[in-house]
């Protein structure tokens, strides 16, 4: 691909458990930019092909109904973790995934713009631990992106809305997505918008909702999951997914799901969804009321409800947050769309574009960062040095002492959390200073600095004699050597990635597949003639001829979806 002369583009980058989506910053306004088949919206699922090839998108996501052990999506769930996923006889991490999705979207945006990009503002749930942040970092440097800012998604959601609304007063954007939940209150006084709190949950979005609703149905057909082959599996879980979507007031909707040569059926009301998934909507409540109770505000004193993220479109969710706060959310701007957009507005105000250069943010620490210390021979104890919710950037100083007097080295463990023993908070990391012994206990100093992109600098100075240590966090992954990061380099760079001309294709191929799949008789039999017609065409190369019959399917097949 050929680029004309490098410029600098503010592109903004939402990458979801379920889906992401890229931006950029163009005359005056966000643009989002569509993928290959012309969509806004690329799935978060990758997918390895028979002949070894990397899928990214719409073509992963229909291949996850019918090749499974292929294929792989919510893998931002498991980002700073141990798992691995594989891929027929290829292993990935979560990382390694994330990256394949950022290169898509990024030859997407290069398509688009027709001109190379590096530089761009990456959103993250406001939650996200240290480890999750600097794991996002790598999977952009993996995907030959640099990320110069990580933005908290609800303080991008509140960016694009403030922008476009122009409010003042107390707001609180309620952002649950595939894989997370976060609440953050803020309050607009334009050309500011400073956030007050954020809380969350790193284990609750919409997969949450529609994994109850495959363990209703398995409950009531009286069935187990260990029992299911993993394609029946994933076929049951595609299903699910769209009788959640389907869901709308009282009207019933049925599932119908055929394996063993029977029909297994299950209904669905708002009534019922609301039983079944009683105990994660009551886990919704929690990080509003902490939110609420550290920007010391009751539901009242907010003017302003935002809902981001689509899991939040749920209907029996909307209803909860107006019961909650006593009002109606605002629904104009579209919750998918919306953290990408206000990205690219951070990475406008970044570049100083003249068209937000007076929009000034700020935003907050969201856990509690501090070090291991012990207290009357009680060792393991947790000492915040930065409260969460703290306005950053910030720098804050505690004092500590010896533990006695022929002390030669103290060992400074930087913890993240909310739990006052460190065995039950995250470890950030570890370091060393010597002590010189002296005949008394010895004060140290201890400083915080925590700066907008999540970097913190630790200061040790020692009272008696003045000497100081300092070690900066760095953004590199927490266990990972230059050797192993050198190993996914590696491994990325070897993959053969379909060529972006040839996923709209690909992508038909595997929904045809899909719809096969999940279809009997007549309808089956013509789903099959379309993959024959379209498989041929492909086989006699007439690019024309391709993209004619392409566009004739997939107006059959939305015909048959209506």
């Amino acid at each position: 691909m050929l680029f004309s002369e490098f410029m600098h583009y503010p592109i903004g980058i939402d990458l979801g458990t379920t889906n992401s989506l890229i931006c950029v910053w163009q005359d005056g306004k966000p643009v989002l930019i569509p993928n290959s088949i012309g969509e806004i919206v690329t799935p978060s699922a990758v997918s390895v092909d028979e002949d070894d090839s990397i899928l990214v998108g719409h073509a992963a996501l229909s291949r996850l109904t019918t090749h499974p052990n292929r294929s792989a999506a919510a893998f931002k769930r498991f980002l700073g973790s141990n798992k691995v996923f594989e891929l027929g006889d290829k292993k990935f991490t979560p990382t390694e995934l994330s990256a394949m999705v950022l290169k898509s979207l990024k030859a997407d945006a290069e398509a688009f713009l027709k001109q190379e990009i590096r530089d761009v503002v990456i959103s993250v749930p406001a939650y996200f631990n240290d480890e999750q942040r600097k794991q996002t970092r790598f999977a952009a440097e993996l995907a030959g992106l640099n990320a110069v800012r990580l933005i908290n998604e609800p303080t991008a959601a509140a960016m694009a809305y403030g922008l476009h609304e122009e409010q003042s007063g107390n707001t609180l954007v309620f952002d649950l997505g595939g894989g997370t939940f976060d609440v953050t209150v803020l309050e607009y006084s334009m050309p500011i918008i400073e956030v007050h709190a954020s809380a969350g949950d790193n284990y609750l979005g919409g997969e949450d909702f529609t994994q109850e609703l495959v363990k209703a149905c398995l409950s009531e057909w009286n069935l187990k999951k260990q029992d299911i082959p993993t394609d029946d599996y994933a076929r049951l879980l595609d299903l699910a997914e769209q009788l959640k979507c389907q869901l709308n007031g009282e009207q019933s909707h049925t599932l119908t799901w055929f394996w063993q040569d029977k029909q297994w059926q299950f209904s669905l009301n708002e009534s019922r969804a609301k039983t079944l998934w009683l105990p994660l909507l009551n886990r919704l409540r929690a990080p509003i009321e902490q939110a609420l109770s550290d920007a010391r505000l009751k539901p009242n004193q907010l003017e302003h409800i935002v809902l981001v993220g689509g899991s939040s479109q749920l209907g029996i969710v909307r209803e909860l947050v107006t019961k909650l706060f006593g009002k109606l959310p605002y629904r104009h701007i579209n919750p998918t769309t919306i953290v990408a957009q206000g990205a690219a507005v951070q990475a406008a105000c970044r570049l100083r574009n003249a068209d937000v250069e007076e929009v000034i943010l700020t935003d907050v620490c969201p856990y509690t960062l501090g070090i291991e210390s012990c207290s009357n021979n009680v060792s393991g104890l947790f000492s915040p040095i930065i409260e969460r919710n703290t306005i950053v950037p910030t720098s804050k100083v505690k004092t500590f002492y010896t533990t006695h007097p022929q002390q030669k080295v103290i060992c400074i463990s930087v913890y993240q959390g909310e739990n006052p023993r460190v065995e039950n908070n995250v470890l950030i990391d570890e370091f060393e200073v010597p002590v010189t012994p002296m005949e008394r206990i010895q004060g140290i100093d201890v400083r915080f600095s925590y700066d907008l992109n999540g970097l913190l600098e630790v200061d040790v100075v020692l009272l008696e004699t003045g000497k100081q240590h300092g070690k900066v966090i760095d953004h590199s992954p927490i266990g990972l050597t230059d050797k192993q990061k050198q190993e996914s380099h590696d491994r990325l760079k070897a993959l053969k990635i379909h060529p972006r001309d040839e996923m709209p294709n690909r992508t038909l191929l595997a929904r045809l597949e899909r719809a096969w799949a999940q279809s009997l008789g007549d309808e089956r039999l013509l789903i099959g003639s379309y993959i024959e017609v379209f498989m041929e065409a492909l086989n006699r190369q007439n690019p024309e001829e391709i993209n004619e019959i392409r566009c004739e399917i997939e107006s059959n097949l939305q015909d048959l979806n209506r």
